[in-house]
């Protein structure tokens, strides 16, 4: 009888360790199993270096979203980003995005700042305002080139 009881109890540690173990699997992958809770939106720049895919989207430093793929747009030739935001966020069609870099040398993310507009973007639309990474190292360059001239 003991022999039962303590294969009852394996038993059921194993598949609670099962179940936690398929949480962890579908919370941190992020993976849907029913409905996507996030709507696409795009935003153009004429520089994204550094921004990887699964990049977080911010706006006020509350990740709402995040990168889903960044693309380069071969009729324009600029750095095309498709966003995932949460469908609990609504966006007007005046947001200002930005690449911005959290610390000195941390990771890209975009910074979404609200606008003032009453009309909101819909699923797939485009943000008109954008603003580029900075390229420090291009400043830098620029910076120590002009100095040794003077």
């Amino acid at each position: 009888m003991r022999k039962k009881n303590l294969e009852f109890y394996v038993g059921l540690f194993v598949m609670v360790g099962i179940c936690c173990v398929a949480y962890l699997v579908f919370a941190l992958g992020e993976v849907g199993l029913f409905k996507d809770e996030r709507y696409p939106v795009y935003a153009y720049f004429t520089s994204v270096s550094g921004l990887n895919n699964g990049a977080s989207v911010e706006m006020a430093g509350v990740r709402i979203g995040k990168v889903k793929s960044v693309t380069l747009d071969t009729e324009r030739m600029i750095a095309k980003v498709k966003l995932l935001i949460d469908s609990r966020i609504e966006l007007s069609e005046d947001v200002y995005a930005s690449v911005k870099t959290s610390g000195i040398i941390g990771d890209k993310y975009i910074d979404l700042s609200p606008g003032g507009s009453e009309n909101l973007l819909n699923h797939g639309d485009n943000i008109s305002n954008t603003e580029s990474a900075i390229d420090l190292e291009s400043l830098v360059r620029k910076y120590i080139f002009n100095a040794k001239k003077e």
